[in-house]
């Protein structure tokens, strides 16, 4: 992937960058593979604001991925690399032996014309899936499953991957793209390679505009509202936030504070905490 600079033409093209989408090879997506998904704006069902800054943005359809990769032993041919509103990732679309077509999440380096396969025995290459136990240490892998066959649940944004750095027992020691390090057991299906997209992070969005397209509404900062609307509101001028520490609009700790639960069960798995 490649990033396309602007120069100042208007306001909005000052530090603009965009994607140039060299990569993509298809406009349309497989008709059978979408879905409609409803845009809730951050409403619940008596049309109450509950999740903030949500609304508008461009209509788009759901592309349905195969995160679970349970086409074991078939042989899949890569059709054609495309673009997913729903993710910073490319995906993929597989046509496999048997005639059916499925979209995954494309790896680096992974092009048309490719062939992957999935299951115990495939062999360590760019977008194959095996289960953990099966992959040599140091691999760098993605979309890993945390339960057997519940389909890849962690390491699927654009540009990331996790390594394999120890095998003991029943369990995988990973190094996950936050620096956290856990434990998942060894059946877990694991995808060889680092996903794809990986300057995304070097995109700026460079207007206001472009933040609404993609569907993000304004947010307001706490210290310029009233005392009633906000617990950092109120004061003369440029106040400062007048706390301890920072705080959400409903009183709770924020911007910094650990949320994670102490008593969660998967604590036991974890070696060693993200920072």
């Amino acid at each position: 992937m490649a990033i396309r600079l602007y120069k100042s033409y208007t306001p909005g093209t000052r530090n603009r960058t965009v994607s140039t989408f060299n990569e993509i090879t298809k406009n349309k997506p497989e008709k059978k593979l979408i879905k409609h998904k409803h845009s809730f704006k951050g409403r619940n069902n008596r049309g109450i604001i509950t999740s903030r800054h949500k609304g508008g943005g461009h209509k788009k359809q759901y592309r349905i991925i195969d995160f679970k990769r349970n086409k074991r032993n078939l042989i899949g041919i890569v059709a054609s690399i495309e673009y997913d509103p729903y993710r910073n990732a490319r995906i993929a679309l597989i046509n496999y032996e048997d005639g059916e077509k499925r979209y995954i999440l494309q790896p680096r380096s992974l092009k048309v014309g490719n062939r992957i396969i999935a299951g115990n025995n495939s062999p360590i290459e760019i977008g194959n899936a095996l289960p953990l136990e099966q992959i040599p240490l140091g691999t760098a892998v993605h979309n890993i499953e945390l339960k057997q066959n519940k389909g890849g649940q962690i390491v699927r944004a654009a540009g990331t991957y996790a390594q394999i750095v120890a095998k003991e027992g029943n369990f995988i020691t990973l190094k996950l793209p936050s620096s956290e390090v856990r434990t998942i057991h060894k059946k877990c299906y694991a995808t060889i390679g680092q996903i794809g997209n990986i300057d995304y992070n070097n995109i700026k969005i460079g207007k206001a505009g472009r933040n609404r397209w993609l569907g993000k509404r304004p947010s307001v900062r706490g210290v310029v509202m009233n005392p009633i609307d906000h617990p950092h509101g109120g004061g003369e001028g440029r106040s400062p936030i007048g706390k301890p520490q920072p705080v959400t609009p409903w009183g709770k700790p924020t911007l910094g504070q650990k949320t994670r639960k102490k008593k969660k069960y998967s604590n036991m798995y974890i070696l060693r905490r993200r920072k």
